[in-house]
């Protein structure tokens, strides 16, 4: 997918812009890689992660070392593990597909570079200043999950045009992800003359 060639080749070159200091510490740059999923849904995933960093010249174990970290959807972890990773300055902070991890690792640290992977915007989120001139340490790609979202009710609507309650299900733990459902959502629905919008919580763990 060009969304995966895409975040690793911007992970490729924040791996390259790791500074002097780092590279006297240690022999290989260490890439922190923080997924919301837990370790065993998301082998696949990092077989792709590997595969990937193979094809931009980074093979791990030889000149690259990566850290992977699975929280399991265990939100009140990032913090800690943020800081540990910025204790021991690795050279990136990766968090594909967590909007709250790449808060986590923002608000960590001024200066290693971190590759996100959101669907929210970014700008919105924090992360990057704008689009156009992100600024600061962090950069990535956002999928316009919320934008999609829109089209799937819309798309929804053109397939049960008489639906007129639509039921959606929102993890309150993943906050980035509930505020922007409850928020961009709702809206679609009024667009939709008749659509009442629902939300059912439920918890992640």
């Amino acid at each position: 997918m060009s969304n995966r060639r895409d975040f690793i080749a911007l992970l490729g070159g924040a791996a390259l812009s790791w500074t002097d200091a780092a590279r006297a510490q240690q022999s290989v740059p260490v890439i922190g890689v923080v997924n919301a999923g837990s370790r065993e849904a998301s082998v696949s995933r990092a077989a792709a992660f590997r595969k990937s960093l193979g094809e931009i010249g980074y093979v791990e174990g030889q000149n690259v070392a990566v850290e992977y970290h699975w929280f399991s959807g265990q939100y009140d972890r990032l913090p800690m593990l943020m800081a540990d990773l910025v204790r021991r300055r690795v050279a990136v902070i990766a968090t594909p597909g967590a909007a709250l991890a790449a808060s986590a690792a923002k608000a960590a640290t001024t200066t290693i570079p971190i590759v996100f992977g959101v669907g929210e915007d970014p700008v919105k989120l924090g992360l990057v200043s704008s689009l156009a001139r992100p600024g600061g340490n962090a950069t990535g790609i956002n999928v316009f999950l919320w934008e999609v979202a829109a089209k799937r009710l819309a798309l929804l609507h053109e397939l049960a045009p008489r639906a007129v309650r639509v039921a959606v299900l929102i993890n309150p733990g993943n906050m980035p992800s509930a505020e922007a459902t409850l928020r961009e959502l709702p809206e679609a629905a009024r667009r939709r003359q008749g659509t009442l919008f629902q939300h059912k919580c439920f918890n992640s763990g």
